[in-house]
């Protein structure tokens, strides 16, 4: 993706989006950009509670945003990882305080004058005024959609706002995919999820329960050494890498012989 500041939203609360953000941006970090991940959804911050940030949170995006610090000072540097960053949302505002053009001049510092390679911002779920905001400065978006039917009739709404504010380049993650109800025709089928959709696929994620333990541990997965051998913690560096514009094979379901068996080539023309 050429975009360099990408809001990550969905249209359902609850589909993952907060650890994939954090996964995403912290994969983005190891394979060398200096990423800064930004929480937008203010009164209900969780993405310093999932890369395990939240003591060290002394400024937020508010506080930014009225003048009460500097940028510089609200962002917190990963001490795991050098070249990730995080700006926190306030805990006590309430969206009354989010301006889309202070986020505009927010993320055009930290790329043009704070060196940033890469912006990511973690969007409230829902269409009002916190996705509104989240996306006033995104060029690029990942929407997070899990492969039910209410969640991908929302995704529909999200994807219709993000092209109605010109966002180029828009890209599909299909989250917590569990190959089994596949099998038995309870949940849809990735290829289903994209005809409906109609946007170009960028990540395909399992269901795994050591994302569940990362994230309520404080230590996004793809971070983790030791979680290589994790399905989800790899999905989340693959995405990272066909952000970057490498051409990675995606693992999918084989119904023979089940999840992961197979391995197809849906590189999406980027």
């Amino acid at each position: 993706m050429n975009a360099k500041a990408i809001v990550v939203t969905s249209g359902k609360g609850g589909v993952g989006k907060t650890t994939a953000t954090a996964n995403i941006g912290a994969a983005l970090a190891k394979l060398g950009e200096k990423v800064c991940v930004i929480d937008t959804d203010v009164g209900l911050r969780n993405l310093d509670v999932v890369m395990g940030l939240e003591g060290r949170v002394v400024f937020d995006l508010i506080d930014v945003f009225e003048g009460r610090c500097k940028l510089r000072q609200a962002v917190i540097r990963d001490k795991r990882v050098d070249s990730l960053y995080l700006l926190a949302a306030s805990q006590t505002k309430d969206k009354s305080s989010l301006s889309e053009h202070r986020m505009k001049e927010t993320v055009r510092q930290l790329l043009e004058e704070e060196g940033f390679d890469r912006v990511v911002i973690d969007s409230p779920a829902g269409i009002e005024t916190g996705f509104q905001t989240a996306a006033a400065a995104a060029t690029g978006a990942l929407v997070v959609v899990n492969p039910e039917v209410s969640s991908v009739r929302d995704a529909d709404r999200i994807i219709g706002l993000l092209e109605s504010r010109e966002i180029g380049e828009v890209r599909l993650i299909v989250n917590r995919l569990r190959p089994a109800m596949v099998r038995r025709g309870d949940m849809l089928e990735v290829d289903d999820v994209l005809e409906i959709l109609g946007v170009k696929l960028i990540g395909i994620v399992p269901e795994d329960e050591q994302i569940l333990i990362s994230t309520n541990v404080g230590n996004p997965a793809s971070l983790n050494s030791s979680s290589n051998k994790t399905s989800a913690s790899q999905a989340f560096r693959n995405i990272a890498r066909r952000i970057k514009g490498e051409e990675v094979a995606y693992l999918v379901f084989d119904e023979r012989r089940g999840f992961m068996a197979g391995l197809r080539k849906l590189f999406g023309g980027f």
